[in-house]
C-alpha cells in the first residue's frame, strides 16, 4: 500500500475527533444552560425543589428517549453552573472533558485551584473517568503542590515546565509490594504494571527499557529504567532505591546521565534528566546532596499504599500560610 494512503486514515480520525469533541462541548452546554435556568428560578424563588422534580417527570413524558435528566441530574446542572459561573477562566476548560470527568472534579474537590489543576490535567493527560479517579484518591494536586515547593533550583533553572511534569513523591499502591522488599521487587513491579506505573508518571512518558546497558571503557553499567519524555524531548533515567536517602546514590545517577549524553542522546535533545526514586528521603539532606549539582536530578519518594489525603491537605495549608500564600 502506498504510505501516502495514511495521510487519508489520519484525515479520517481528525475529523472524527473533532466530531466527538464539538458533540461534548455542545452537550457540556446544554447542560450548563439548563444549571443556569433553574439556578435563576430557584434563586427568584419561583422554584422549590418539587418544581425541578415535576420538571424532570415533564421531560421523561415528553422526550421519553432521552436520558440523563433525572431531578437528582437536574440539581447537579445547577452545581456545576453555581460552582463556575464566576470564574470565567475556567468555563472553556468544562467543555474539553466529558461529563461524567466534569462531575467527579465537582464533587471530590473543594478549591478553585484545585479543580483548576484536575480540568488542565485531564484535559492534559486524556484521563477516562478511572484514571481520574484514581489521580484524585493518590492525591496528585496535594503532592504536587507540596513538591513543587520544595522543587531544588537546579531542576528549575533547566526548564521551567520541569514542576509540571516530575513529582516529589509517588504512589504506587498498584504493586502490592510486601514489606520489606528489595529492588528487583520494585523494578519488577513496575514493569509488570507499565500502564498504571505510566498514568502515575504521566503519558508523555515513553518507556524505553528496563536494565538499560551503558558503556563507558570497557564496562557496562546498567540503568534500571529508562523513559523518553516527548514533551522535554529528553531521555529520563529512573534509579530505584528501596532505602531511604543517601547521598551517595546521586553519584551513581549523574554518571549514567553524562553517558547518556554522550553517547545516547541526540543532538536536537535535551540534556537527560535523571530521578532517584528512594523508599523515604529527608528534605534538608537532598537539599544540601543537590545543591551544588550540575544536572538536572530529582530525588522523589515512593510510598506502597494510598496516601492520607487529609494528612497532605493539612501539610499544604501549612506551607501556604508559611510564604504566605492564601490557599
Amino acid at each position: 500500500m502506498d504510505i501516502r494512503f495514511s495521510d487519508v486514515i489520519n484525515l479520517i480520525q481528525q475529523s472524527r475527533n473533532n466530531a466527538i469533541r464539538a458533540v461534548n462541548a455542545e452537550l457540556i452546554n446544554l447542560y450548563w444552560n439548563v444549571g443556569e435556568y433553574i439556578s435563576k428560578k430557584v434563586e427568584s424563588t419561583e422554584w422549590g425543589q418539587s418544581v425541578v422534580k415535576e420538571l424532570a417527570q415533564y421531560i421523561q413524558r415528553n422526550e421519553p428517549d432521552i436520558k440523563g435528566f433525572s431531578d437528582k441530574n437536574l440539581w447537579r446542572m445547577k452545581q456545576f453552573y453555581e460552582a463556575y459561573k464566576d470564574i470565567p477562566k475556567l468555563s472553556a476548560l468544562l467543555r474539553e472533558i466529558s461529563w461524567t470527568n466534569n462531575l467527579t472534579i465537582l464533587s471530590r474537590t473543594k478549591t478553585t485551584e484545585e479543580r483548576e489543576f484536575y480540568l488542565r490535567l485531564t484535559i492534559q493527560e486524556r484521563y477516562s473517568s478511572r484514571e481520574l479517579e484514581r489521580q484524585i484518591n493518590s492525591a496528585v494536586f496535594e503532592r504536587v503542590m507540596i513538591g513543587n515547593a520544595k522543587l531544588s533550583a537546579v531542576p528549575r533553572e533547566f526548564n521551567a515546565d520541569i514542576t509540571k511534569v516530575f513529582k516529589d513523591s509517588y504512589v504506587f499502591e498498584f504493586l502490592n509490594l510486601p514489606e520489606p522488599h528489595n529492588e528487583p521487587d520494585l523494578q519488577k513491579g513496575l514493569i509488570k504494571q507499565m500502564k498504571t506505573f505510566i498514568l502515575e508518571l504521566g503519558k508523555d512518558f515513553i518507556f524505553i527499557d528496563e536494565e538499560y546497558k551503558v558503556q563507558v571503557g570497557n564496562r557496562d553499567f546498567y540503568i534500571d529504567l529508562l523513559f523518553y519524555h516527548r514533551d522535554l524531548q529528553c531521555l529520563v533515567a529512573f534509579e530505584l532505591k528501596s532505602v531511604e536517602f543517601q547521598p551517595d546514590h546521586l553519584g551513581q545517577l549523574n554518571f549514567y546521565l553524562e553517558a547518556l549524553d554522550r553517547d545516547v542522546k541526540k543532538k536536537n535533545e535535551n540534556p537527560s534528566i535523571g530521578v532517584l526514586l528512594c523508599k523515604g528521603k529527608d528534605s534538608e539532606v537532598v537539599e544540601y546532596a543537590l545543591s551544588r549539582s550540575l544536572s538536572p536530578t530529582m530525588v522523589s519518594e515512593y510510598q506502597t499504599q494510598l496516601p492520607d489525603k487529609k494528612l497532605l491537605q493539612h501539610k499544604l495549608h501549612e506551607l501556604f500560610e508559611n510564604s504566605g500564600t492564601e490557599e
